[in-house]
């Protein structure tokens, strides 16, 4: 079967439908399941391209709803173009665009356009897109909501960009007043500078110094407040890549009292632990900061009882220059780490160890993703009139990162050399194969994905 050609059909002996694994058959007509049959109910018509996958498990596609792009203007840290096939390597058939670090941010209709234009043509996958918050854009929010973003983000610290500032308190009122009623949401980079810290005087090339500057208190702190808006506003609140579990009870309280507030968390939070940093290493370096592995055990139970609705990349990639490797200064380098393309297994080769089963990893990292984006009705889930959007992989088989596969147009990544059990095989885009072991189709076959307005509170 050719790359980009339409599957009518797709069999495998593992499709993954609810909670159960089985054989079975997923019809394919218009880009959208129509049916899916048991080996047995089903007859092959004269002209029907069934894609044999075996033993392969067939899920849902990947929704990474938190992903950098940082086109226009940040082209030469990644773009529409690579962003979107490394998404298509790992599995990830949709991402919502950050509206920052591009050059302009999207934080205005008009930005929003020039943003679509920009990534017109050069989708692998299918791409929705956040708009920001900042100072003064409130008499933008409802247009961009009517043009079809799927909510705002904004920052409560310094974004580290000087076009995408963070918003004071009294911002954050006249945007929840312009939200209100609308049913759309706003993501917050739950950071607040709430006391001086004394890591800055440390050695700046050992990760201690950095992660006693961005202490556990400045998320918690952060969360209260939007937590406390939340309430007052009942408009939807998210919290972006949470990294601190001191911060769990307070969500947790909050949404006991009516809170409509979900919470995501990253593969590097999951993945990676503070004590194994080495001494310079600052492709480990993001905001909030990598914490301890006691931390990071707390988030994995967080994870299974449903404390945090969902897992993300936050890939944020920069030119390796700006990492500072040379000196090896972790104040001084850019926070950001690049996972787009490695989601999937990174999160099974510690999931599966914990025992978390397939129907987990389709909760947390596709239908979660996608009803938080408005998605919810047409991506993260195997059933008739959903996107025929798959990912087809063998998480038995293990696979080392190597420079060489790696498709993000930067290959800096703390993950390099990492052995992962779970391999990507294939994907397929609304019922047209993207990708499939190591290639692609040649022409790139994302939409965008511009989002309905939404009415009351959609819940998870």
């Amino acid at each position: 079967m050719e790359l980009g050609s339409p599957v009518s059909a797709v069999r495998s002996n593992r499709v993954l439908m609810g909670n159960e694994v089985s054989p079975a058959v997923l019809i394919i007509k218009d880009g959208k399941i129509q049916q899916i049959l048991s080996n047995s109910n089903f007859t092959q018509d004269a002209g029907c391209e069934v894609l044999d996958v075996g033993d392969s498990v067939v899920m849902p596609g990947i929704v990474d709803c938190h992903v950098h792009v940082n086109e226009p203007g940040r082209t030469s840290w990644e773009g529409f173009w690579t962003a979107t096939r490394a998404a298509a390597a790992g599995g990830v058939t949709t991402i919502v665009d950050m509206p920052l670090n591009s050059i302009p941010p999207t934080t205005t209709l008009r930005n929003l356009h020039q943003k679509l234009q920009e990534a017109t043509g050069r989708c692998f996958v299918d791409v929705a897109f956040w708009g920001g918050v900042v100072p003064g854009n409130q008499l933008e929010l409802q247009p961009m909501i009517q043009a079809g973003v799927a909510g705002f983000k904004c920052f409560l610290i310094h974004s580290g960009v000087e076009e995408f500032p963070h918003v004071a308190e009294f911002d954050l009122h006249t945007a929840m007043k312009q939200l209100q009623g609308t049913g759309s949401v706003l993501l917050f980079h739950a950071e607040m500078d709430v006391q001086p810290t004394a890591g800055k005087t440390g050695d700046p090339s050992q990760y201690s110094t950095f992660l006693q500057s961005r202490p556990d208190v400045m998320e918690v702190e952060a969360i209260r407040t939007v937590a406390e808006l939340c309430l007052q506003y009942r408009v939807r609140c998210h919290i972006v890549h949470l990294s601190s579990a001191k911060a769990l009870k307070l969500i947790q309280k909050a949404r006991q009292a009516g809170a409509p507030l979900t919470v995501e968390t990253t593969h590097h939070y999951l993945s990676l632990c503070a004590e194994n940093i080495p001494v310079g290493a600052t492709q480990f370096k993001c905001c909030p900061p990598i914490r301890g592995s006691a931390n990071q055990e707390q988030l994995w139970s967080a994870l299974k009882t449903g404390q945090i609705d969902m897992v993300v990349s936050d890939h944020s990639p920069c030119t390796p220059d700006l990492k500072k490797l040379e000196s090896g200064d972790f104040t001084q380098a850019w926070g950001g780490i690049s996972s787009l393309q490695f989601g999937l297994p990174l999160f099974w080769s510690s999931a599966s160890r914990r025992d978390f089963q397939l129907a987990d990893v389709v909760r947390l990292l596709s239908r979660n993703t996608a009803h938080l984006s408005g998605l919810g009705s047409l991506k993260g889930s195997l059933a008739p009139g959903f996107d025929a959007d798959l990912v087809i992989w063998d998480p038995e088989t293990s696979f080392q990162i190597e420079e060489a596969t790696i498709h993000h147009r930067n290959k800096l990544t703390p993950y390099l050399g990492f052995t992962l059990q779970g391999l990507v095989r294939a994907t397929v885009l609304r019922g047209k194969l993207v990708y499939r072991d190591g290639s692609f189709c040649s022409e790139p076959l994302g939409k965008h994905l511009l989002v309905p307005q939404r009415t009351g509170q959609a819940q998870l």
